[in-house]
């Protein structure tokens, strides 16, 4: 009882304390995702990859199918602010945690709301499209393990398909987009090499020259080789058989395959005449043509969407440097068999 009064006094001198952190936001229960399927039954998957891996290639793919839609890029796992920012407050939690919101149930009405934002967004898309099976692709680059934790808490029953490509490549596709872009982060050295690329390509095909700094390649495969390893790992413990790992190189040779196995998985069959449309699909790259167009010098430089562009451009020191930050997971995918390369 005194404990009450000094409570009672103490907001009547300073008024109601306010809160400046709510409690984390609950996942979404098994009966509550059967009750909103009730209201948005499509399935739902997620392409996850680190930038420059094939993401928008996938997406293009993966929707030739009849039966299966996918857009891009919601970001609803992947990249702040979060799908979860909607809710993310003292005052949200106040409002929908309230006793006498009596359509809450004495229950958390957050992870509701946001399985509700985002299940409108894709099916909205889908049904425009009339199909059954809707997916979002975004990549992943910085958040994760994390994000994955995230999308298993809204959409504990959607699959998860992730998109693994040459961490070399990817530093390279990086490296080009950020020259051809002219990024504001571009340092002074970096404004120094694109210059000198310009001049003279030959001095960066022959092994003398690097278009990188030690310090991009170090941040580059260190990112690439965590969001790897926290991906797959994350992927694997909480989605289990409805997490699908594949690799852009296997696409790029095998793509009416590699197709078929991720219809498969998303639970649709393929009909092979579609192998001529995805043919038809795979020749253009919109992302080319637009780089051609932003600074064509710089673009032409580089073959657009091929497998082991690294090769013809890695200095010795590059080798070693990325060996140092990301080798491992150059052999846990693959890529090579040890790190003599």
């Amino acid at each position: 009882m005194f404990s009450r009064l000094k409570s009672a006094a103490r907001i009547l001198i300073k008024g109601d304390p306010k809160k400046n952190k709510r409690n984390p936001i609950p996942a979404i229960t098994l009966e509550e995702v059967a009750e909103i399927k009730q209201f948005f039954p499509r399935e739902k998957f997620f392409i996850f990859g680190h930038a420059r891996s094939g993401t928008t290639l996938l997406m293009r793919l993966v929707r030739l199918h009849p039966e299966v839609h996918c857009n891009y890029q919601a970001h609803f796992f992947t990249r702040q602010p979060l799908l979860k920012s909607l809710v993310n407050t003292p005052e949200a939690e106040e409002w929908l945690t309230r006793k006498s919101n009596r359509w809450n149930q004495g229950r958390d009405l957050s992870p509701l709301v946001l399985r509700s934002a985002a299940d409108f967004i894709m099916e909205r898309d889908a049904a425009r499209e009339g199909k059954r099976i809707v997916g979002d692709k975004s990549p992943s680059s910085t958040i994760h393990g994390q994000a994955v934790r995230d999308m298993h808490a809204i959409y504990p029953d959607a699959k998860l398909v992730y998109i693994v490509r040459d961490g070399r490549d990817v530093l390279i596709s990086e490296r080009f987009r950020n020259f051809v872009e002219e990024s504001k982060f571009l340092t002074a050295e970096d404004r120094r090499i694109i210059a000198d690329l310009r001049k003279d390509q030959a001095q960066f095909t022959n092994g003398t020259r690097s278009i990188f700094t030690e310090s991009v390649i170090r941040r580059v495969a260190s990112g690439w080789a965590k969001n790897l390893k926290e991906t797959e790992d994350e992927g694997r413990r909480l989605f289990g058989g409805n997490y699908y790992g594949m690799r852009y190189e296997d696409l790029l040779a095998h793509p009416f395959e590699e197709m078929q196995k991720l219809w498969a998985f998303l639970g649709v069959d393929s009909d092979p005449s579609l192998e001529a449309t995805l043919r038809a699909e795979m020749a253009s790259n919109p992302d080319e043509e637009w780089q051609a167009k932003r600074n064509g010098d710089i673009s032409s430089f580089l073959p657009k969407g091929q497998a082991g562009n690294w090769s013809r451009l890695f200095t010795q020191k590059d080798r070693a440097v990325f060996k140092e930050a990301a080798g491992e997971m150059l052999i846990r995918w693959r890529y090579e068999k040890d790190k003599t390369w």
